[in-house]
């Protein structure tokens, strides 16, 4: 992983009318309104199950509860089951061109259709993570720590995706994470599974660098775009 990253509101229940109190009209009405074929629940469901695998770790203590995410939160983290790189040089490519993101929007247009969603402009946050290790790091020790602060951040809530990759000829990586928002990110980074890994860098990276992006998906899902976490619309 990087290095540091409803109960709704209660109104007044309208009383219900006996259908005996009701018009002939609106009782053939509601007589004829068919059931919906997918019920809300099944958005927070991904082949019949609450728990995601969103990461390379499939274990208890590292999928994502669907039901704990809003509806767009939880399509998106769906949809990014397909995720994955579309160049070798994932490494030191631009992040934007690196993996299938419009095969990703594709597939959340999909599910906005299949489950009759109105999808609202949402922003999610980016992190990219560009390192290089030297000859001398053991690659399953920074396994070990990684897999550690993944079930951090996981239980801390609101962490969509988590993907990397593997060391190039150079020692060159890249790991990305997709949050709900900013400060799920620092929450999730707070731990000492982080703390440990934090203090762990200096000695196992010769390098790395910290990204930030915004992913913006637009209502309707009619257009997305990734820009820099600092720049706005």
């Amino acid at each position: 992983m990087a290095i540091n990253q409803m109960l709704p509101n209660t109104s007044e229940l309208a009383r219900t009318v006996p259908y005996w109190e009701k018009g002939a009209a609106e009782v053939s009405a509601l007589r004829t309104v068919p059931a919906p074929t997918d019920s809300v629940d099944d958005i927070f469901a991904h082949d019949k199950k609450h728990l995601l695998t969103n990461s390379p770790y499939n274990e208890e203590g590292h999928l994502l509860d669907l039901r704990s995410l809003d509806a767009e939160n939880a399509l998106l983290a769906r949809a990014l089951v397909l995720m994955k790189e579309l160049r070798p040089d994932y490494a030191t490519a631009p992040y934007v061109e690196t993996f299938n993101w419009d095969e990703i929007i594709e597939e959340l247009r999909r599910l906005v259709r299949h489950h009759g969603h109105r999808w609202k402009k949402t922003d999610f946050f980016i992190v990219a993570f560009r390192s290089q290790i030297p000859p001398t790091t053991v690659y399953e020790d920074l396994g070990t720590l990684d897999k550690g602060a993944h079930a951090e951040a996981t239980a801390s809530g609101g962490f969509l995706k988590y993907w990397f990759g593997s060391p190039d000829k150079e020692g060159r990586n890249l790991a990305t994470c997709l949050w709900r928002s900013q400060l799920d990110a620092r929450k999730g980074g707070r731990g000492p599974g982080h703390g440990k890994a934090a203090a762990a860098a200096q000695a196992l990276y010769s390098h790395w660098k910290i990204d930030r992006y915004r992913l913006i998906i637009r209502d309707d899902v009619q257009s997305w775009e990734i820009i820099d976490w600092e720049q706005e619309e």
